[in-house]
């Protein structure tokens, strides 16, 4: 119970956050910060993210006290990518290739990139641990930190830069208060193993390469919007979507937080096929919960507008977040209801069929649609292409008769 306490208020500071920093920042400096932050979430997502899975999936108290090795070739792992995403990020900055952000908004994504995998990678082994105190407080401190530096750093610059800096000194705040719990003393360096490096990246790298192509929609459409519309237009696309997706995914993943691992231990008490009855009932309380939280919101996305967005961006807020919020909904219902039941039988090639279908999609839609004033063929297009790509994983899905939810 604590641990849902403790996301569903992370939750609500990460919109809080949100909403200040477009506040101080504006619409054109959010635009940067929004498109440097999802350049970051790319990054993080495409080579950092199939270990923070792999954590989940592989890593427990028992593992822990068990098998070291297990620790030791994630942090590995995470070490060897870390210089690998520095090494290419330094590359491409000192060649000059033209980018549409800063060379130091450039370096300061994949700054926030690394700090967020690093978070993320850690929060994972609390959880896989049932560390629920020790999770309440990284939550805890980093959102605080996150209120008084990101926050602040907007506020007193005016600038996407140091609003960045105040993102990244947060996470390396949250950590540090909490580096007694994250060491495990066993897991040394020569503990690592390729054999298990590799059977982690077949598990995570195709849940992750779906994921990233999922990402591209919006990372590319939020450049397109750029360059056809401004940083301007960018920064009122950009607050939508970015409202929208917390919102969703912060139902979602209050949910599968917990359910999921549940179906984990469940998975290495009971067998695959207890396992498995659990990912279903899963399933039905997912879309019980965002189906509703989507309808809901959609009907009160007028007062929502008038009493929290800042003044610069009403209108375009409401009028983007309405059309993006299906696409949102199915995207949550593909990331916390239908992915499980792939993940809990380790068999996750298939999710990248599906994220090809979605961006086929929007590609398509992007060159058909008529363009207006404003990017909402882009939004529509975003989408169209996320309902596309959960009801092709919902057609596979039965094509491998998984255990469905008893209705």
């Amino acid at each position: 119970m604590i641990v849902v306490v403790t996301f569903a208020l992370n939750s609500a500071f990460n919109f809080a956050v949100g909403l200040l920093v477009a506040k101080f920042l504006g619409p054109a400096e959010f635009g940067r910060f929004a498109l440097a932050l999802a350049v970051a979430t790319f990054i993080n997502s495409a080579a950092f993210d199939w270990i923070r899975l792999a954590a989940t999936r592989f890593y427990a108290e028992r593992t822990r006290r068990e098998r070291p090795q297990v620790r030791a070739t994630l942090d590995a792992a995470f070490a060897m990518i870390s210089a690998v995403v520095g090494v290419v990020a330094l590359t491409v900055i000192l060649a000059g290739i033209k980018l549409q952000l800063s060379p130091a908004l450039a370096s300061l994504s994949v700054a926030a990139a690394v700090a967020n995998a690093l978070y993320d990678y850690h929060t994972a082994l609390v959880r896989a641990r049932f560390l629920d105190r020790t999770y309440g407080r990284l939550i805890l401190t980093k959102n605080v930190l996150a209120l008084a530096l990101t926050v602040g750093g907007a506020w007193w610059f005016g600038s996407a830069k140091f609003a960045l800096i105040g993102w990244c000194l947060s996470v390396a705040g949250a950590l540090a208060s909490a580096s007694a719990a994250l060491t495990d003393p066993g897991a040394s360096p020569r503990r690592a193993s390729g054999a298990l490096m590799r059977d982690y990246a077949r598990y995570g790298v195709p849940i992750i390469t779906a994921l990233v192509l999922y990402q591209l929609i919006p990372l590319a459409n939020r450049m397109l919007t750029t360059s056809l519309y401004g940083f301007s237009e960018t920064g009122q696309f950009s607050l939508a979507f970015d409202i929208g997706v917390r919102l969703v995914a912060a139902i979602g993943s209050t949910l599968d937080v917990l359910l999921f691992q549940i179906a984990v231990q469940f998975d290495e008490t009971h067998g695959s096929d207890r396992a498995r009855q659990q990912v279903a009932h899963n399933m039905t309380v997912v879309f019980a919960v965002v189906l509703p939280t989507c309808v809901g919101c959609w009907m009160v996305l007028p007062s929502f507008e008038a009493l929290v967005v800042p003044a610069d961006f009403r209108g375009p807020f409401a009028h983007y977040l309405g059309l993006l919020l299906p696409g949102l909904c199915a995207f949550a219902l593909i990331q916390y209801a239908i992915n499980p039941l792939f993940q809990i039988v380790k068999r996750t090639m298939p999710l990248i069929a599906a994220a090809l279908v979605a961006c086929a999609v929007d590609a398509g839609l992007i060159l058909v649609l008529p363009r207006g004033n404003d990017a909402s063929s882009l939004a529509i297009a975003q989408a169209a292409a996320l309902i596309a790509g959960s009801t092709a994983l919902l057609a596979i899905a039965a094509a491998s008769r998984p255990v469905w939810p008893k209705l």
